[in-house]
């Protein structure tokens, strides 16, 4: 097999999200999913006719800079012809994991499915977070270099707190230089190229990262929304004013959906500050929380929101049919809504995203070869110890099964024996039952010596778990989450976003038919 395989995982989260993916939260906590084509029909025309987002096109195309096919798809829904399809995520060095790209195609999948269903054009766009903060996530990321998970991790910056649109990106050429022995020798070298082309030096973390979205996104027709761009904070701002004057209203429309958060037994998913507004202040580079005691909206100041109203403001900054996101992100926009009905906006519609498992070739074969699924591996010591239990000799493993049934037996025979002579009652059947215990137990711990002693011999096989493992579950986390992408883009190149591409869209078909939830599917091994 010399492609990889794309296996769609389940769609985890909280209570919360299981909720409201399964429509058993109020009605008021999310904004109602279409169920029928009929339904997404009528949503996608409403949405377009929406006047509320005004020339939104001509508005942000600074911060889209958009070219070629995505340029073509935001040009045929602008002007009321048509929507977008959004998701996104902040910064992650080199593209960050898998799922930020599975997100992109999410949204991809299913714009198309839109327009081939209702006939209305469907944009994608990637919202590129690039005014986030948190340097500590965006300045890691996770390769595999001879079998092992290694760390790239930039240095700590002078200023941690600054937007990753301003932080200055430093010399990442030793990890560069990781990154591409992650790669391979056999590899598609666009990749590569485009990550040398957007993290240049004088670069800073959030721009090299909307530049590499780019270099690989928009010719598949996704746009990237550079958030952190002037020109987002120009159109958001009579909205984000309009939060700052009635932020108090806002405060106590977030602590009354936290009420009724818990009273039907949900944690809050966004901690809610008292005190504080759902707007930062952006000035010299570093972002504020704005107290409500202080919330006016200052001619000269530079707003931005904060997470929960984020999912509002691109609602109205674009027709924005629905967001695509994570569990987390599913989660909290029951809270998303209680803003936007307090401002009297349109509220957003999240649905979930598709997330998926690549299984390279190499990996592949050592499932295999030890006749494993992907799904053994969740388990840190489970498969270690089923595969060394297979190593056993058959005659060890007889002899084993002969010594258990044997004492056994031989428990049963004396207990039949105590009571046609009459002694059992002075042999109480508790006192039969611990000896059988007793001998079982000790068994167990000879075959788990045994067990272990088979372990160690079979070191090769123990490695070739250790590999895949750290290629499905690094961390013990899965895949998506974790490993960097570009490395299996270099190794596959455009037939894996090809395989992605068409997973998805599954997922988008679903949506469309009224199955919030993508199916389950076992990362089984082909037999």
């Amino acid at each position: 097999m010399s492609e990889p395989r794309v296996v769609t995982l389940p769609f985890g989260g909280p209570p919360l999200t299981r909720a409201a993916l399964d429509g058993t939260t109020p009605p008021d906590w999310y904004a109602p999913v279409p169920s029928t084509v009929s339904a997404w029909q009528t949503r996608v025309t409403e949405v377009a006719r929406d006047a509320s987002s005004g020339d939104w096109q001509s508005a942000l195309a600074p911060a889209f800079a958009a070219e070629g096919a995505a340029a073509a798809r935001l040009e045929r829904s602008a002007a009321g012809r048509g929507v977008v399809v959004t998701t996104g995520q902040q910064p992650g060095l080199f593209g960050g994991p898998v799922y930020t790209w599975s997100k992109a195609l999410s949204a991809l999948a299913l714009a198309d499915a839109i327009e081939r269903a209702t006939g209305v054009p469907a944009a994608p766009v990637f919202w590129a977070a690039t005014y986030d903060a948190d340097f500590a996530e965006a300045s890691a990321s996770y390769v595999i270099l001879n079998g092992s998970l290694t760390t790239l991790q930039l240095p700590l910056p002078d200023r941690p707190d600054r937007s990753m649109r301003d932080t200055p990106l430093g010399d990442v050429a030793p990890l560069l230089r990781l990154l591409e022995k992650a790669c391979g020798s056999a590899v598609k070298h666009d990749a590569l190229e485009a990550v040398r082309s957007a993290y240049e030096p004088g670069q800073t973390i959030g721009l090299a990262y909307v530049r590499l979205l780019r270099a690989i996104l928009q010719p598949l027709g996704i746009a990237v929304l550079d958030a952190g761009h002037p020109a987002v904070r120009r159109a958001a701002r009579p909205l984000l004013a309009r939060a700052l004057e009635q932020a108090p209203g806002i405060d106590e429309a977030l602590r009354a959906r936290e009420g009724e958060l818990r009273a039907h037994g949900y944690e809050p998913p966004v901690a809610h500050v008292r005190g504080l507004s759902t707007v930062f202040r952006y000035a010299d580079e570093r972002r504020t929380r704005i107290p409500i005691a202080e919330a006016h909206a200052d001619a000269d100041a530079q707003l931005e929101p904060n997470v929960v109203l984020r999912p509002v403001v691109e609602r109205a900054l674009m027709p924005t049919v629905a967001y695509l996101g994570g569990p987390g992100e599913v989660a909290y926009f029951a809270q998303s809504t209680a803003i936007a009905q307090h401002l009297g906006v349109a509220a957003p519609l999240v649905l979930p995203r598709w997330g998926g498992t690549i299984i390279e070739p190499h990996v592949q074969r050592l499932l295999e070869r030890h006749h494993l699924d992907a799904d053994d591996l969740r388990d840190p010591h489970a498969a270690e110890s089923r595969l060394a239990r297979t190593q056993l000799p058959d005659a060890v493993r007889d002899a084993l099964a002969r010594y258990a049934a044997g004492a056994q037996s031989l428990n049963d025979a004396l207990r039949a024996t105590l009571a046609a002579d009459g002694a059992a009652p002075l042999v109480p059947d508790a006192v039969l039952d611990g000896v059988r215990n007793n001998v079982s137990y000790r068994l167990q711990r000879l075959e788990r010596r045994i067990v272990a002693a088979a372990k160690r011999r079979e070191a090769t096989a123990m490695h070739d778990i250790a590999v895949a493992r750290a290629s499905l579950y690094p961390l013990g986390k899965p895949q998506e989450r974790v490993l960097n992408f570009i490395p299996l883009l270099a190794r596959h190149g455009a037939p894996l976003l090809d395989l992605m591409r068409a997973r998805a869209g599954e997922h988008a078909a679903s949506l469309l038919e009224g199955h919030a939830s993508p199916a389950k599917e076992r990362i089984a091994a082909p037999r």
